[in-house]
């Protein structure tokens, strides 16, 4: 049965809603810009949230995640929780999200391992000293509005892969109206070796993953590792080698609406 939104809290222009068991963060608007089940805090809800973590495929030996965009925080408790041996960094400009986040979404305190960073997701790139700090950079930042991805130019990406470590990877959340996916695609790949995306989801969400260095894909050794994610992590990874197969079997076609 559906039952209707409950207001929690405002800060700034941000808000909580409750439905089914499921809180939802809104900046400003209506447009959910993360989501939470209440009773399975530190599991990832949204769909295409989950697929921003399909960087596990190639990589489970990582020591520093960073997250652009805080959201409702499920990146970064996902991390802090499932990966002990990482640090994990966030960036977001609102300090209303964090502490709504702190509030609602069960993000915990600061400590040796988590570092929330109230400031500019442009900064922390562009800061000389975090050249090549960075095993894992998950990008998902947006207005209020959540209509195109903020910061998305040339510069910003190069500057993201010069934060990244010589097999680093980029996973990109890219929520825009589909003729402008392969805009944001095209700058990515003057910065990285390869560039992969996953079929769209959620009216407009194409996630991509962005290689520092480009890796061997065999297939057969993604669905076994795929089926350790699940059992681990509880994440749907085959479905994520099932959209890479289809991107790569179908000559890494543009993207468009699925």
């Amino acid at each position: 049965m559906h039952t209707k939104p409950q207001l929690d809290t405002v800060l700034s222009s941000s808000f909580v809603q409750e439905s089914d068991g499921v809180r939802t963060l809104h900046l400003g608007s209506p447009v959910i810009q993360g989501a939470m089940r209440i009773d399975r805090p530190f599991d990832i809800e949204l769909e295409y949230v989950q697929q921003m973590m399909m960087w596990l495929l190639f990589r489970d030996d990582v020591r520093h995640v960073v997250q652009l965009g805080l959201g409702a925080a499920a990146l970064s408790k996902f991390c802090f929780f499932h990966l002990p041996d990482a640090r994990v960094t966030a960036v977001e400009i609102d300090a209303g999200v964090i502490e709504l986040c702190r509030r609602h979404f069960g993000l915990p305190d600061n400590d040796a391992r988590l570092n929330v960073l109230h400031m500019n997701a442009l900064d922390y790139v562009a800061d000389f000293s975090r050249r090549r700090s960075v095993d894992i950079l998950q990008v998902d930042l947006y207005d209020t509005q959540a209509k195109s991805p903020l910061l998305s130019t040339e510069a910003f990406y190069a500057m993201c892969a010069n934060c990244l470590t010589a097999d680093g990877i980029m996973t990109i959340n890219l929520y825009c109206d589909w003729p402008e996916h392969l805009q944001h695609i095209q700058m990515i790949e003057k910065s990285f070796e390869a560039v992969a995306w996953l079929p769209e989801v959620h009216d407009g969400n194409i996630v991509a993953i962005a290689f520092k260095r480009a890796p061997n894909v065999d297939f057969a050794d993604l669905y076994v590792k795929a089926d350790q994610i699940h059992r681990t992590f509880r994440l749907p990874a085959r479905a994520w080698v099932d959209g890479l197969y289809h991107w790569m079997s179908d000559g890494s076609e543009e993207p468009g609406p699925s």
